[in-house]
């Protein structure tokens, strides 16, 4: 029998999209996970959703892990970079025998401290990220180049392996000078087992309507994330504010600092069909994906990628993206599956909207069409992908 390749994983915490992957490598690989910090376990305030969150499944099933002691006086994780302070990496570094260190990111102190360390202790590093090319373009050009000089001649040097989640992000890497030998595609997703189990539990889609109070004849458009700019929820708002297929309801799942302005906004113009629900966690979220029509992601600058939308299309649902989600790219075939629109204009945003809710047949072709694409951006194909990869170096 072959001996499992020895890995280490460098997280900041415990994220629920990660746990299912960590859970299918350890099967894979001698995995040990380390995380900087325990917030989302203990719960803590998510400055996003600006509320206390503590997720409901369970994150740390499945895989061998560590906390290490956090010296940061912060007690949340708001991707600041000193939000995690951890020198207890470099006796974890020194005492382990691992061949491989995976690390998440390089926006905090600890995970460059992993990297660095990693490296000068002959271990081979491997580096996942999410910056997508059509957003980096978009700063300035004093900017790029400072980047350019630090990523391409300086950082990415040290990293053997970049795992890249997606064709953006591929073209990030590129651009700054990382060749196509040296990346391992892991395409972004959800546990789409989990996800399509929920979708295939529920017989009757009126039940769950009466459930959450939502008059069976209307049609639904939905809406997931955190009330915050990135996530841009005025836009669909004032889309939905001059639909001309007036038959529908806007359900918005979540929480966040703009929820105030949002229903100051509504009342001022005297929107109806508008439902602002409050943070859901994830043990009940299906239900919403479960009863929507259409599916809407407006997010712009910082969406790396937007995992809600893998969700959405577990459930069969037509999608329409945002053109700077990092996903646009890889999960929306435009007039098969959903439709693209520009950030920012809503007029574009309604028209999108209202061709979905106009044609019946579209909106059930395109949701078994997102069900077929999701289906190959797997937690398998990641596992498959980086066995692959560590049996290269034995090779």
């Amino acid at each position: 029998m072959k001996e499992k390749l020895k890995m280490d994983y460098y997280l900041s915490h415990p994220i629920q999209y990660f746990s299912p992957l960590l859970s299918a490598m350890s099967e894979r690989f001698e995995l040990q996970v380390y995380y900087f910090s325990d917030a989302s376990v203990k719960g803590s305030l998510d400055k996003g959703f600006d509320t206390n969150v503590k997720w409901d499944i369970p994150l740390l099933d499945g895989y061998h892990y560590t906390f290490l002691n956090n010296l940061s006086p912060r007690k949340s994780m708001a991707n600041r970079f000193w939000d995690v302070i951890n020198p207890g990496v470099i006796k974890k570094m020194i005492k382990n025998r691992s061949r491989v260190v995976i690390v998440n990111g390089w926006s905090y102190f600890s995970t460059l401290l992993a990297i660095f360390c990693a490296k000068l202790l002959g271990k081979r590093v491997w580096l996942r990220a999410e910056s997508p090319l059509n957003q980096e373009l978009r700063k300035n050009r004093g900017v790029l180049l400072c980047k350019k000089i630090i990523l391409k001649y300086l950082f990415f040097p040290l990293i053997n392996q970049f795992l890249y989640i997606g064709s953006e992000n591929k073209r990030f890497l590129k651009f700054y000078g990382v060749s196509e030998k040296k990346m391992i595609y892991t395409p972004y997703a959800v546990d789409n087992n989990f996800w399509r189990q929920r979708h295939l539990q529920f017989t009757d889609r009126n039940v769950l309507k009466e459930k959450l109070s939502i008059p069976f004849d209307k049609k639904i458009i939905l809406f997931t994330g955190k009330f915050i700019e990135k996530k841009r929820p005025f836009d669909l708002i004032k889309a939905f504010q001059k639909l001309k297929n007036l038959n529908c309801i806007l359900i918005m799942v979540g929480e966040g600092e703009l929820r105030n302005d949002m229903e100051s906004y509504i009342k001022s113009e005297g929107i109806r069909g508008i439902i602002l629900t409050g943070f859901i966690n994830q043990s009940a979220i299906p239900e919403y994906y479960e009863v929507c029509d259409v599916f809407v992601m407006c997010s712009g600058m910082g969406e790396t990628w937007g995992l809600a939308v893998n969700e959405a299309m577990n459930f069969e649902k037509p999608i329409i993206v945002s053109k700077t989600c990092g996903c646009y790219a890889d999960l929306v075939q435009e007039g098969i599956n959903g439709f693209l629109f520009t950030e920012g204009n809503i007029e574009e945003l309604r028209c999108c909207i209202d061709k979905v809710l106009a044609d019946e047949r579209l909106c059930k072709n395109a949701g078994v069409a997102s069900g077929k694409i999701v289906h190959d951006f797997s937690i398998d194909n990641i596992v498959t992908n980086l066995v692959k990869a560590g049996e290269n170096l034995y090779s």
